[in-house]
């Protein structure tokens, strides 16, 4: 034994070939490693979160509220009635209080703790359907950040209907447990408040107005629930009330299954290992959306797997295989296994005429145009893009255009450059469509705001924060497509517009001009004045519509009235058409001249011969409609001379609405392979047989240019 190896040994090291290591800095290393908890995480990077900066604390402070409320109002079938009160306590130490109040059905006692006390705790994070929140961060991650600014707790109150009296409690987080801390438990009087939640925290953060501020974050909420009533105090004391502008709920979402499109190695690993299926054709069909019982089983021949193998006896190899079947790299003959597209119960978009509601509610103009797309597909998660255009009076001409970002009915508030929906909007050419746009690239210029929402099962967003969407082919192909429709209608409009006031403003210095020479040349020659109604036909050389849309306080439906005036030297034949909101559940009512339906949403009349100098009016009234709901109305001709005011009648586009209509009403498509009785045994009759989409849900069309 040599002497370095003595004394290595006396300094607690271990002489090895290259030399001596020192193992007590090793074992020093390891034992300081520990599992950190989420919530401790979090707090160490509560940037991560939204509360970066003390302005942006405040807004997503009451953004996670929010949501939350009109989240559980939604699901409860309530119609959501939302205070947010902002007081300030410490000026120079920038301390506020936030209080945020709802109808909703309130949380439980037993639930509350965990609610408000625990990241990660949530009911969504598994359901693939659309919604505001899923991970259970976003609550949790105030009651942190004001415990951890203030020191302070975070007070909840909340009321369930069978209960007489709400619960009253103090919440705070431990963040090495990741466990709330509890105190000041009471059982409170609501009086005559049946059901609801009431959250009060105090926090480090400042109040600001402008366009990223809580007063506009909850005017763009406003927008895109336009069912919710939402009342905002300031700390000024100053009372913002963006009111209901209609009853009705959204759609109710439903919980899908996973696609094979979108699933990774990884999962569809930990899937097979907990499958308690005996079949493999039984397990791909219970398990994924989109795979009839033919899939089934070309799947299993494409992966070369056995039908009767149990999905838990899978090798990691024939797992592999599995996957390569569903993304198309291996295929059955050249082909690969088709699959249905995963169905669209699990979206819920606003829908054409809410959002032109929400729209006219905050920003005062004439014309609004929308649109909603089919819904679509993107690495096996349902998506739906949905566009609006507000544009005229009220706003800049020479600024750029506003630009309302959504996600899930959730306002996007930062990051606008970052954001996919904006690019979207940038790749668009608007000087096309009638605004400013330097070099046809970037966010164009003029009196618009331009609304974009995205309703997906799994937003990706480009950090935590949840600001910006990131980068997606076939997301900004939609958000595009959806765009360029939307500016086909604004184009459309402002040239009816140009050509009415043209016409208008010859017609007025016609009318006088002509009569006042008329009467003069009559006084100097002592005749009577002659009738000049040929003359201004002849000089007009034109065919008008006029058209008005007005609500009707008294039988709350819709007038629509629209005059054509035949001021040519010849005898006109037309077929005029409207489009109107059928699809909406609206119903024609009070028409006087009858006419027929031509396609859904589009009604026609063919007129009698129009002659000279005579006019012919068109009127009806559209029923089960609220106001706001409908507040222009397309007029489209048939006819060989051009009709100022309305649009020539594209037959091609027609045929299209005529398609959509028979594919929705067409019957589901169904298996075309019968269950083996093995497999039907272990189905228990159970058809997963699924089709892309259901007569039941709408296929959104922006009609002729954007009104429908």
């Amino acid at each position: 034994m040599d002497c370095c190896y003595l004394l290595a040994q006396s300094h607690g090291r271990r002489r090895t070939r290259g030399g001596c290591v020192d193992v007590s800095i090793a074992e020093k290393m390891a034992a300081n490693q520990k599992q950190v908890a989420i919530s401790e995480f979090f707090e160490k990077n509560k940037h991560f979160l939204g509360f970066d900066t003390l302005n942006r604390a405040l807004i997503t402070a009451v953004k996670e509220a929010v949501d939350n409320a009109l989240d559980a109002c939604e699901e409860a079938r309530i119609l959501p009635d939302i205070i947010v009160k902002i007081s300030k306590i410490d000026n120079k130490k920038d301390i506020l209080q936030v209080e945020i109040e709802d109808n909703g059905p309130g949380i439980p006692r037993a639930s509350i703790a965990k609610v408000f006390g625990q990241l990660l705790f949530g009911s969504r994070f598994h359901a693939i359907r659309q919604s505001r929140g899923q991970q259970g961060i976003g609550i949790t991650g105030v009651v942190m950040y004001s415990q951890l600014t203030t020191g302070d707790p975070t007070h909840v109150e909340s009321k369930i209907a069978k209960e007489a009296t709400a619960v009253s409690v103090d919440i705070g987080l431990d963040t090495r447990k990741n466990k709330a801390i509890k105190s000041n438990q009471d059982r409170i009087d609501w009086g005559e408040k049946v059901h609801g939640l009431r959250i009060r925290t105090t926090m480090k953060a400042k109040y600001q107005r402008g366009r990223q501020s809580v007063w506009q974050y909850l005017r763009m909420t406003s927008i895109v629930n336009p069912h919710a009533d939402i009342m905002f105090i300031d700390p000024d004391g100053e009372k913002h009330h963006w009111q209901r502008v209609t009853e009705r709920l959204p759609g109710r979402v439903e919980a899908i299954k996973p696609h094979p499109k979108g699933i990774e190695l990884g999962q569809l690993q930990r899937l097979c290992s907990e499958s308690t299926e005996s079949r493999m054709t039984t397990f791909l069909r219970r398990t994924f959306s989109g795979v009839s019982q033919r899939a089934a089983k070309e799947l299993c021949e494409v992966s070369e797997l056995e039908e009767k193998l149990k999905p838990k006896s899978l090798s990691a190899q024939q797992v592999r295989a599995l996957l390569e079947a569903f993304q198309g790299e291996r295929q059955l003959k050249g082909k690969s296994v088709k699959l249905l597209n995963p169905p669209t119960s699990c979206l819920s978009p606003i829908e054409e005429l809410l959002i032109k509601k929400g729209l006219s509610k905050t920003i005062d103009s004439k014309f609004v145009t929308t649109m909603t797309r089919a819904p679509s597909v993107a690495q096996g998660n349902p998506f739906q893009v949905e566009v609006g255009l507000i544009f005229g009076e009220g706003m800049t001409a020479d600024k750029p255009v506003e630009i309302l970002r959504f996600a899930n009915r959730v306002p996007l508030m930062y990051q606008q450059g970052g954001c996919l929906l904006t690019k979207a909007i940038e790749s668009v050419d608007w000087r096309q469509y009638g605004l400013d746009q330097a070099g046809g690239r970037g966010v164009p210029k003029g009196p618009a705001a331009i609304l974009v929402h995205l309703a997906s099962t799994n937003v990706q967003f480009t950090s935590e924060a949840k600001e910006a969407l990131s980068d997606n082919e076939t997301v900004m192909e939609e958000a595009r497509k959806a765009m360029l429709e939307m500016g086909r209608g604004l184009r459309k409009h402002l040239e009816k517009q140009k050509k009415m006031g043209k016409t208008k403003e010859k017609f007025e210095l016609i009318n006088d001009i002509i009569p006042a020479i008329a009467e003069k040349s009559a006084s100097l020659l002592e005749l009577p004045v002659p009738d000049l109604a040929a003359s201004i036909t002849k000089i007009m050389s034109a065919v008008i519509a006029e058209t008005t849309t007005t609500w009707n306080k008294a039988t709350k439906q819709t007038d629509v009235h629209i005059t054509l005036y035949n001021y040519t030297s010849r005898a006109r034949s037309y077929t005029m058409l409207v489009n109107w909101p059928e699809r909406q559940g609206a119903s024609m009512v009070n028409n006087n001249l009858g006419g027929r339906k031509e396609a859904m949403g589009v009604w026609a009349w063919k007129l009698e011969t129009l002659q000279p100098g005579v006019q012919t009016v068109i009127s009806y009234s559209l029923a089960n409609l609220e106001k706001g709901d409908w507040n222009e109305t397309d007029v489209f001709y048939r006819g060989s001379q051009e009709v100022i005011g309305a649009t020539k009648m594209d037959e091609k586009l027609l045929e299209e609405i005529r398609r959509q209509e028979e594919a929705l009403n067409a019957p589901l498509p169904e298996d075309d392979e019968p269950l083996d009785e093995n497999e039907s045994s272990d189905d228990d009759g159970v058809d997963e047989s699924e089709p892309s989409g259901s007569p039941n849900e709408t296929m959104q069309t922006t009609l002729f240019g954007g009104d429908y």
